[in-house]
């Protein structure tokens, strides 16, 4: 599986037809002209001419919608329901196959796995949006488009009846609400929520940019590491937790739906198929007992602690039926089993985006009333009350974002990073700042930055990452080199891999000037092992950076704790060790992924690290290879054909000198088997010829 965000999130394969409002941004983007840095000046590129004889052969304006409504209620009024399932009734007409295959479905569900976009999911996107408005403007009731999204996934065969039954209901009153309310085209919409290959028209309501203070940034100070021997504060990252309180042993691993190993997921076909009983490699979450096993681990290795990192994704996959109180229940489970083992350790968290319900439902404040999200933020400042300062709870209600001074000199800022999510469907109604977060954010570093204070930044969507929106993550770039001085370290989660983000000085770009790591999951939802991260950060000294000095991965090997019934937790390497790193600042980080272009033993070690060292790792070819590397240089999204051409090429050079290498070897070895008999018999006879 290439880079992605690992839940599959299951609204997307509706949205294909109906809803495409989650669909992801794309791992690779057009080159932005000499203006790169100026935001208004990003206009939309030209469709291909594919995707335009595609959508002009399949004209949405000229469909019967009556008869398409009627033709979907009688296939979902066909269904009946015996012993607790429910059977298929009538398919669709004929049209509806062909719908299907005209827009790929296979493909373009492919494509949502792995965040890699094409025009086939772009116009998947503009047919549905053209569709669904058209189905608001003529007035259709909330109930019939229920019905009418319910009987495309279900004929379609896009998820099983009761998945597709359930993500329409949860998520269609928020989508209807958010298009009745939005004055934007299929081509707008899609360009806005899938990125560059969609093409991006020019919107003013989604072209903003943050204000700086008339303050001037300090000279460029080349960061040094610190002396061996100073102190260091210890730190675990925790993320992706992903608890699954329905997680049963024996169950099946193997369903067809995107959460497995519970007892709802269908029978058991084969031995292979039953679940662990430490968790399982497939589409499964965490069972209670890994994550006990985890942390009474973590407390007896690791009892000098000095404070932890908490990224986000508390609740499982199971998207499709999961509920406010739900959600809330495992949030608080989840922190009482933290209290268990570290009652007198602080915490700091973030929010991720599989706490809200529906997934990924993070309205600005400006949407009130049973539609807003006050309900998550104020269990949340409750909660997060017995690690934080009261003065945090503002923000907290606000946005679920705060600043904590950790002790002096140093402070530890805390994102909601699902403001820039692209699966946020509230986004679309108004992008610019949600919540002010972003000028807030400019606020407490110019703070820093006047005191003299170290910051380090969390947030659970690495910024550089396709679902994180291009306008968002572009301000966020901008404020992250105005302050390189200030934020000496960035920690996100999300991805589920181990891996990390580089970012460059917007007017040098090939120098390097900050770091966002990315932890691993506890979960191993998806072929991954649980691990988890330590920190070792520069402690009180005078001249004190608060920057990383090396980082430990542990883990457990899934498959050997299910086989021998106990898991054993270890430390898959230490950063440093294991890359024979100098110091773990940007420029070294950055010397890496080229080293890593031309030595594919190094490479493959650190894809061994990026899986966690899972025996279901899967294999990586040459394009893998290239995504991979050029995900380890994007701190800014949508921007990779420009940001990745030079490593792109590094790989390449590569390549050919590999296939130089094997060639030349392959015709040595052939000239000695070949030459050397040959000369036996033409060199006797040419000095025959010359001499007799």
């Amino acid at each position: 599986m290439a880079r992605t965000s690992p839940d599959l999130n299951l609204l997307a394969l509706l949205l294909c037809l109906l809803f495409p409002l989650h669909l992801g941004s794309p791992l690779t983007s057009k080159d932005w002209d000499f203006h790169e840095n100026d935001i208004s000046y990003d206009h939309a590129t030209p469709t291909t001419q594919e995707e335009k004889e595609r959508v002009e052969k399949f004209d949405i304006s000229k469909l019967n919608y009556t008869a398409i409504l009627l033709e979907l209620e009688k296939g979902l009024n066909a269904m009946k329901k015996r012993e607790g399932r429910f059977l298929e009734g009538p398919r669709l007409p004929r049209f509806f196959t062909d719908l299907g295959k005209f827009l790929d479905l296979e493909q373009v569900v492919n494509e949502i796995e792995t965040s890699i976009m094409s025009t086939a999911s772009c116009t998947a996107c503009k047919v549905g949006v053209g569709m669904l408005q058209k189905f608001v403007q003529n007035g259709m009731i909330k109930e019939d488009i229920i019905k009418a999204a319910s009987g495309f996934c279900i004929s379609l065969r896009i998820e099983t009846t009761r998945v597709c039954l359930g993500i329409v209901n949860l998520m269609a009153d928020e989508v209807v609400y958010v298009v009745e309310n939005l004055v934007m085209s299929p081509d707008e919409i899609c360009g806005f929520v899938i990125g560059d290959i969609c093409g991006i028209p020019y919107n003013p309501y989604h072209k903003w940019k943050v204000a700086f203070p008339p303050v001037q940034k300090p000279p460029v100070q080349h960061p040094k590491s610190s002396s061996t021997g100073m102190p260091t504060l210890k730190v675990l990252h925790l993320s992706d937790t992903h608890y699954d309180p329905e997680y049963q042993e024996g169950s099946n691993a193997d369903c067809d739906e995107p959460l497995c190993c519970r007892a709802s997921s269908g029978p058991v076909k084969s031995p292979g198929d039953r679940a662990g009983y430490w968790g399982d490699y497939r589409k499964c979450d965490t069972p209670s007992r890994t994550i006990h096993s985890m942390l009474q681990h973590i407390a007896q290795a690791h009892p000098d602690i000095d404070y932890i990192i908490w990224t986000g994704d508390l609740p499982p996959h199971d998207i499709w039926n999961q509920t406010r109180e739900g959600n809330l229940d495992v949030i608080r489970a989840t922190i009482n089993q933290m209290m268990v083992y570290f009652p007198k350790t602080p915490i700091f968290p973030a929010l991720g985006n599989h706490e809200s319900a529906p997934v990924n439902s993070f309205p600005p404040p400006f949407v009130m009333d049973n539609h807003g999200v006050g309900w998550l933020y104020e269990e949340l400042a409750y909660q997060w009350q017995r690690w934080l300062p009261e003065a945090s709870s503002p923000t907290i209600r606000k946005g679920a974002f705060y600043s904590v001074l950790v002790r002096p000199g140093f402070r530890i800022i805390s994102l909601n990073m699902n403001y820039c999510n692209n699966k946020n469907w509230w986004l679309l109604l108004n992008s610019t700042d949600p919540a002010q977060e972003l000028q807030w954010l400019i606020y407490e570093l110019q703070n820093a930055e006047d005191k003299g204070e170290k910051v380090h930044i969390l947030g659970h969507i690495p910024p550089g990452h396709s679902d994180c929106l291009k306008v968002w993550s572009h301000n966020y770039y901008t404020i992250v080199n105005r302050y390189e001085a200030t934020i000496t370290a960035q920690f996100f989660g999300h991805t589920h891999y181990d891996e990390f983000e580089l970012f460059y000085d917007e007017n040098d770009r090939h120098r390097v000037t900050n770091i966002a790591y990315i932890g691993p999951s506890v979960t191993s939802y998806y072929k991954l092992n649980p691990g988890y991260r330590i920190y070792y950060v520069e402690g009180e000294f005078p001249t004190s950076q608060k920057v990383v000095t090396d980082h430990e991965t542990w883990v457990m090997n899934l498959e050997e704790a299910n086989r021998y019934g106990h898991p054993r937790w270890y430390q898959l390497y230490s950063a440093r060790r294991a890359y024979n790193m100098r110091n773990l600042l940007p420029e070294e980080w950055n010397r890496l992924v080229y080293k890593m272009a031309l030595d594919d033993n190094l490479f493959r070690k650190y894809q061994r690290f990026y899986w966690k060292n899972s025996v279901a790792r899967e294999d990586c070819d040459s394009e893998c290879k290239k995504r991979m590397l050029c995900d380890l240089k994007s701190g800014r999204s949508n921007d990779r054909k420009y940001t990745c051409a030079k490593i792109t090429e590094q790989v390449e050079i590569q390549e050919r000198t590999d296939w130089t290498d094997w060639i030349y070897s392959g015709f040595s070895i052939t000239s000695l088997a070949v030459v050397i008999p040959v000369a036996a018999v033409v060199i006797p006879n040419v000095l025959y010829f010359f001499f007799f």
